[in-house]
């Protein structure tokens, strides 16, 4: 039977990330994980039954909210693990996440839907979002978070002005391509990574200058592929990527305790978000899959 792997982006809740491993450490995952450059100091991690893969300095991106960053991120988990083995499945979760299921029953479900991509779908009309996000220039595009500062403020000045001179010249960059959107946390096939991979230049190309575009490239790439066919399912974004989500007012929210019954008994097979302000509920989920 193939092994999974487990790509972890790591940020910060390093309390969080322990917990994370500890759940997932079984023989039959091997784990790697990116930790943001920002990181200065890298945290010793160790398991007991999974092979676990720390990528180094050379693969580590300083990622910036909402810049093309991200994908790279994300591309050098792809490139490096699947130059590892070739996985039954790779799973892109966060340091903030956690698996829902046994191992048992987590390595059944996707024994049984082999070949299926679990990849998320937004519902609705996203054009107005395409047209800004990813059909404009954003100058700056490490600079999005907001901060006080006199540079900060003129660097969003100036990259307002400019995509409402690209709105008032009727400007669109990647006009022909057909954008989709939805979570970035997925679990896909070898076959979609390699396809993934070989794009990457192009890729990089496409999303420099553009905004969030890490919730648009996968869905994008197999909306418009023979992969479309091999969607979970593209009606619901959280069935079809297996992860609980708690979107209130376009802002992620913490799960909370009361929640564990919920998740616990859901089709899901991962959740996220926890923060090690309240490590109570993470604990608490560990316990009923290691027990």
């Amino acid at each position: 039977m193939k092994k999974h792997a487990f790509l972890i982006i790591v940020h910060h809740e390093l309390d969080v990330l322990d917990r994370l491993i500890k759940s997932l450490d079984d023989e039959r995952n091997d784990l790697y994980i990116h930790f943001d450059k920002k990181i200065l100091a890298v945290p010793t991690i160790k398991t007991n039954y999974s092979k676990l893969i720390v990528l180094t300095d050379e693969h580590r991106v300083d990622v910036s909210w909402g810049d093309v960053s991200m994908i790279q991120a994300e591309l050098n988990l792809f490139k490096i693990s699947s130059q590892q083995d070739s996985y039954a499945y790779y799973h892109l979760i966060s340091g903030v996440d956690m698996p829902l299921k046994k191992m048992d029953l987590f390595h059944n479900f996707f024994l049984e839907n082999q070949g299926k991509e679990f990849v998320g779908f937004y519902q609705g009309n996203l054009e107005e979002q395409f047209d800004l996000k990813v059909r404009k220039y954003h100058l700056f595009p490490t600079s999005f978070r907001h901060s006080s500062n006199l540079l900060s403020f003129t660097k969003r000045l100036i990259r307002y002005l400019f995509i409402k001179l690209q709105y008032l010249v009727k400007f669109k960059r990647n006009k022909a391509i057909d954008f989709k959107k939805g979570t970035q946390w997925v679990s896909i096939s070898d076959d979609l990574i390699k396809f993934i991979i070989k794009q990457e230049k192009q890729l990089l190309s496409t999303y420099k200058y553009t905004f969030c575009s890490d919730e648009i490239f996968i869905q994008t790439i197999v909306w418009n592929s023979s992969f479309r066919e091999r969607i979970y399912n593209q009606y619901d974004e959280g069935r079809g990527s297996l992860r609980a989500i708690q979107w209130i007012d376009n802002v992620i929210h913490d799960w909370q305790s009361k929640d564990i019954p919920m998740l616990m008994n859901s089709e899901y097979v991962f959740a996220r978000k926890f923060n090690s302000r309240d490590l109570d509920i993470v604990d608490n989920i560990l316990n009923q899959l290691k027990n």
